[in-house]
């Protein structure tokens, strides 16, 4: 199968899950709590395997790393890569910046990515040296050079008594240099967001896979670039941290945040 009719059939797949997080928006939610902060809701669970189960069939084999039944899986040949439904803590107070994030990693990399926004209406898509889209459309990231004119987004992270001087520092640091910074409580929407062009840069610390598989791919395949926030370490999972830009603003953005 190549790999754009592969991207076709996994597009199909998490559209379908997608009507799952609509028809979930309109009755009340059934939430339990993993942590302190960190819930999970019936929708999580059923869209996780919904997608699980359609995405076996799309590629026979295939092995799952996701986040609500197979979050200490080891990455194979052929991995998906799922969050089922990002931003829950959005989902559960009825915001729609809900995403679901499902990429597949082959080979040792990351062959194809989709970030859905269901509640949204906007579909993002990327397969390894094709370029990413939206709604079928060609996106690219932006085209700002200087930080003072660029638009950020960040996030923070469920412990977040542990990490809160450093985020502190980081954001006084980021408001100052910057346009603005906007936090949707999403990553995989936030690393859309930056292959779109909508955002010129994004940073956040303490991510699994899962927050980043398909969002990873969409900026690259977009034209920007993916760090973590030492702009000289390559990203990848397990890593501390994250920096996504349009390249650009890159180095400058890694100065500010790298503390």
């Amino acid at each position: 199968m190549s790999m754009n009719i592969l991207l076709g059939k996994t597009i199909e797949a998490v559209a379908s899950a997608g009507e799952l997080i609509v028809e979930a928006n309109k009755k009340p939610r059934n939430i339990k709590y993993k942590g302190k902060i960190d819930l999970v809701t019936d929708t999580d669970l059923a869209v996780e395997l919904a997608l699980k189960e359609r995405l076996a069939k799309v590629l026979p084999g295939s092995t799952f790393l996701a986040e609500e039944t197979a979050s200490d899986a080891e990455l194979g040949d052929n991995t998906w890569i799922i969050d089922p439904v990002d931003g829950t803590t959005n989902f559960a107070h009825g915001l729609p910046m809900v995403a679901t994030s499902v990429g597949l990693w082959q080979d040792g990399r990351m062959k194809l990515g989709v970030v859905n926004l269901p509640l949204m209406g906007e579909m993002f898509a990327a397969a390894k040296g094709e370029g990413a889209t939206m709604n079928g459309k060609p996106i690219s990231v932006s085209a700002i050079g200087e930080l003072e004119k660029a638009l950020l987004a960040t996030g923070f992270p469920y412990a977040i008594g542990d990490h809160l001087e450093m985020l502190m520092k980081q954001l006084r640091r980021v408001l100052k240099a910057s346009q603005g910074v906007r936090r949707p409580g999403a990553a995989a929407l936030d690393l859309a967001y930056v292959a779109c062009g909508r955002y010129d840069g994004f940073y956040e610390s303490a991510l699994n896979p899962w927050d980043t598989a398909a969002g990873w791919l969409l900026v690259e395949e977009a034209g920007g670039k993916v760090s973590q926030y030492d702009d000289n370490t390559d990203y990848a999972f397990g890593a501390p941290s994250i920096m996504a830009t349009n390249g650009l603003i890159h180095s400058a953005l890694g100065k500010l945040v790298n503390v």
